[in-house]
């Protein structure tokens, strides 16, 4: 409370937390703002009957807006999967690469081609949504588009085109007058406002003796313990000492000074569980379209709840873990800059022993990172395959808003030490995640 306290009695803070709180509540007014032309029960029954699909991962991170088939049906993944284009093109793409080394003018370049690269996929996606809403129908056969033809089409594509868009706006928006990672708080606010009705939803199973009163307090108790876990892993550092050397310059010294780079247990955050769970969602709905003897085993095989299920589950996060550090961390990189810099690790020879330490040092963490997101996303999908809990509370859920929840307070923390405030936290700082 003391920190609050204190947040509130600096007016720039103060007025950044008021922006980004407003900023989300448009956010989530949009949401309830549907598309015309789409009979919302027949949907709405759709997506409950599809709960365990790649449309049901989707409603989750739009925050139920695909259910609702709202303006912001396609939610910020267009953005998120356009700045994840963008930021593997680099590592291929000389021109994109010289931008990024360029600073603040490349940056502004490279954000310039993420904005066009989600307005492309925004048009693609929501011609294909359209055009699949025409084919689809609600469990009694009801149609779920009114009127079907171009009309509906052109008006929905454009629709939802401008819906991402502005989400982009926004989140820009709340990340350079607000606080926090503006995306990262949209899907932050998107996954917590289901919250509620998932909570809802376990009384309510276990009500209906669905799920044993006694399982309960284990299934709290097992939640706090997956959120500490997440906690401790998300700010966990591997620190490298780092030495410079001095240099004489007339008649001063420079250099001399000791340091560390901190290196991350998990550097590639919960982008591997969200495409491993993407590709693992593409058995069980393609298996809801297509009624073939074949296609309806392997779809069973690989659902939730399945030991196929699971070892390719983390087989791919696994390959995510490692394929996104390596495009995030490079060692000849870091190693080249660190000898012209006049700095070497104590131990290893400048240059390429360096590189080769770094690299030895990034596999075995991401080996540990590996390991860790396997544990916290499988674990939970277990409990609700084997005991029906909401998916809420799924692993890939917690990791995203406990990950954005350290940011936000660890750029409060900034704020309130540059006042010399005393933070939420008085036996010490949050350490950020980057």
């Amino acid at each position: 409370m003391s920190g609050l306290q204190s947040a509130a009695n600096i007016p720039e803070l103060r007025k950044r937390i008021l922006f980004t709180l407003i900023m989300l509540a448009v956010y989530r007014m949009g949401v309830q703002i549907p598309t015309p032309g789409i009979n919302g029960e027949a949907l709405s029954a759709f997506f409950t009957q599809h709960a365990g699909t790649l449309f049901g991962m989707f409603n989750m991170f739009s925050g139920g807006a695909l259910e609702n088939f709202s303006i912001f049906a396609l939610g910020i993944m267009p953005y998120i999967s356009a700045s994840i284009i963008i930021q593997l093109m680099t590592v291929v793409v000389p021109q994109l690469e010289a931008l990024k080394k360029e600073g603040p003018s490349g940056t502004r370049k490279i954000t310039q081609y993420t904005r066009y690269g989600t307005v492309v996929l925004s048009i693609i996606q929501g011609t294909f949504i359209a055009t699949g809403l025409e084919g689809m129908a609600g469990p009694g056969g009801e149609a779920i588009v009114l009127l079907p033809g171009i009309e509906f089409k052109l008006m929905t594509m454009l629709t939802l085109t401008s819906g991402t868009a502005f989400i982009m706006w926004l989140g820009e928006q709340m990340t350079e007058r607000g606080i926090g990672n503006g995306i990262s708080l949209i899907i932050f606010a998107g996954i917590v406002a289901r919250g509620p009705a998932a909570i809802v939803n376990s009384i309510q199973l276990v009500k209906a003796g669905e799920i044993a009163l006694f399982f309960v307090p284990f299934l709290v108790l097992f939640m706090f313990f997956i959120v500490a876990v997440i906690v401790f892993f998300e700010t966990a550092q591997r620190r490298i000492p780092i030495q410079y050397a001095k240099r004489v310059v007339g008649k001063k010294v420079y250099g001399g000074q000791s340091s560390h780079l901190p290196l991350k247990i998990n550097i590639s955050g919960v982008i591997p569980p969200i495409f491993a769970s993407s590709i693992m969602m593409f058995p069980a709905t393609i298996g809801s379209f297509i009624q073939i003897d074949w296609v309806q085993r392997v779809s069973s095989a690989m659902s939730p709840g399945t030991v196929y299920y699971y070892v390719c589950y983390v087989a791919m996060i696994v390959f995510f873990c490692f394929f996104y550090t390596a495009v995030q961390f490079k060692p000849d990189d870091v190693a080249e800059n660190l000898k012209k810099n006049g700095g070497f690790i104590p131990g290893i020879r400048p240059g390429k022993r360096t590189s080769d330490f770094l690299d030895r040092v990034l596999t075995r963490l991401t080996v540990v990172g590996a390991i860790y997101l396997s544990a916290v996303c499988v674990l939970p999908t277990i409990l609700i395959s084997k005991f029906n809990i909401p998916f809420f509370f799924g692993g890939t859920a917690l990791l995203i808003v406990v990950g954005v929840g350290i940011d936000t307070i660890s750029q409060i923390e900034s704020h309130l030490h540059m006042r010399n405030y005393e933070g939420f936290m008085k036996q010490g700082r949050i350490k950020g995640r980057r």
